[in-house]
């Protein structure tokens, strides 16, 4: 991994990305108004980013998880971004947190085995979206998802990061890249 001080001009350290992954572990709600400890932006905050067949960007917001250090979301394949992705899985997503804004570019790709799809259905149904494993092993379903997810049954995705950029949003302030 390389990291690049986008900040070097006004004199501030290159961030850190033990600290990045720090505090995502540490988590990060996608319910509104959940985040009572501080300033932050009350709603859902995190954005995917896929291209459509044109090449044009498709940008939505979504749910996602932060686990084994990598995000983690859902959506049907029927949906524009589960399109977008089978044809292409270069995707961008977009995160704020009280700390830092954070962009992560990369691939999406479908998570078929059982195992960590189950794994991440019990994760999500701790968070309090009522999701279990349906039939196949390999998909999700719920009484309700996003409304932009489409109908059941629903497809777990990781992004495996290519690069990422973070701006803190707190004191000493900075901008960092890194490179995968």
């Amino acid at each position: 991994m390389t990291a690049t001080n986008l900040a070097e001009l006004y004199d501030v350290p290159t961030m850190s990305w033990a600290q990045v992954r720090e505090r995502l572990d540490a988590g990060f709600s996608q319910v509104p108004d959940a985040d009572d400890a501080g300033p932050g932006p009350g709603r859902h905050s995190t954005w995917l980013t896929t291209l459509d067949a044109d090449g044009s960007p498709h940008s939505t917001a979504l749910g996602v998880l932060w686990h084994r250090d990598a995000f983690w979301f859902e959506t049907g394949r029927r949906t524009r971004k589960g399109r977008n992705i089978a044809r292409d899985p270069r995707c961008s997503l977009t995160l704020s947190v009280r700390e830092f804004d954070l962009a992560v570019n990369g691939r999406a790709e479908l998570v078929t085995d059982r195992v960590v799809v189950a794994e991440l259905a019990r994760l999500w149904a701790a968070e309090g979206w009522p999701c279990e494993v349906d039939e196949s092993g390999t998909a999700l379903t719920a009484p309700f998802s996003a409304q932009s997810a489409g109908r059941p049954p629903w497809h777990v995705y990781r992004i495996d990061a290519t690069s990422a950029v973070a701006v803190q949003t707190v004191e000493p302030g900075g901008a960092t890249r890194w490179t995968f």
